[in-house]
């Protein structure tokens, strides 16, 4: 199962998450077909989005974190929800690179080094609020932690990694996000630091089978802390018969009538889970007919 762990320290200073990803990237890596570069950058991004997720404050707010790198993959983008669900889309996912020279996939070519990353939080208001910095890496880990320090001028240490097997399937995933809060002692910011740095890539402690458990004490150790209950992830998309709708609509009545005579049905797919919704032309001259109402 996948899930999160949320850690703090008793004087409430430092507060890490801990998330096991594996099966949800694996479900994305068969939904979008992705080659074992593109998931791996993928994979990156829905596990970050999902812990972010969690830092959310209520059920309704939902996150999301885009990349638009100068490299050959496009644009990626994954979003969730405070209980745990995410989704995500890359824009050409059978893109696939060399390995580096250690063996690695080489996810910073694939993305670009050039580029920006946005977060966009729905929080209910009326606008959500976006913020954008520059790519700083291409790896997606060190580009959300310069994000976190100037945009939110919030100190943070990110990980993120997803493990390839032969076959191209998704064998481990996960990573963490840990947060110094404003005046923490040096000598506990010493203390963490050493701990993280001591730390395997998070794809490979998972895939010796460390839990989520095991490693947030690696982070701590040292460091008197409090862990709390397992909180699940999934990936799960949020799409609809009426979203696919709505889509249909904003194309506007005359694209809608020029559709409807060239193809018997217009098909909506969903760049998240791929779901694919099937309009007959009944349903569309429907719509058309609400369009011309409304004008």
């Amino acid at each position: 199962m996948d899930y999160l762990i949320r850690g703090i320290n008793k004087n409430k200073k430092i507060i890490a998450y801990v998330a096991r990803t594996t099966k949800l990237v694996e479900e994305a890596r068969i939904i979008h077909q992705a080659s074992p570069t593109a998931i791996a950058a993928l994979g990156r991004v829905l596990t970050l989005t999902a812990i972010m997720g969690k830092m959310l404050k209520k059920k309704e707010e939902t996150i999301s974190l885009q990349i638009v790198g100068n490299g050959p993959l496009g644009n990626i983008i994954a979003d969730a929800d405070f209980v745990g669900n995410v989704r995500g889309y890359i824009k050409r996912p059978y893109i696939d690179l060399p390995p580096t020279a250690e063996g690695k996939l080489d996810v910073p070519s694939a993305v670009g080094k050039e580029g920006i990353l946005s977060v966009v939080r729905d929080l209910g208001l009326k606008e959500p609020y976006k913020s954008v910095t520059h790519l700083v890496s291409g790896g997606i880990a060190k580009d959300l932690a310069y994000y976190f320090i100037y945009s939110e001028q919030q100190p943070s240490a990110v990980a993120a990694g997803v493990y390839v097997g032969k076959d191209s399937k998704v064998i481990s995933a996960g990573g963490y996000i840990v947060q110094t809060l404003p005046e923490t002692e040096e000598e506990l910011i010493s203390n963490i630091e050493r701990n993280i740095n001591n730390l395997e890539p998070p794809s490979k402690m998972i895939l010796n089978g460390k839990t989520p458990e095991e490693i947030m004490s690696s982070i701590f150790i040292g460091i008197d802390y409090e862990m709390f209950h397992p909180e699940p992830l999934q990936y799960s998309c949020r799409c609809s018969l009426e979203r696919a709708e709505n889509a249909l609509i904003a194309l506007g009545e005359k694209e809608l009538e020029d559709l409807l005579k060239k193809e018997r049905k217009i098909d909506v797919k969903c760049e998240f889970c791929s779901k694919i919704y099937s309009f007959g032309k009944e349903q569309i001259e429907e719509l058309i007919r609400e369009l011309k109402n409304e004008s």
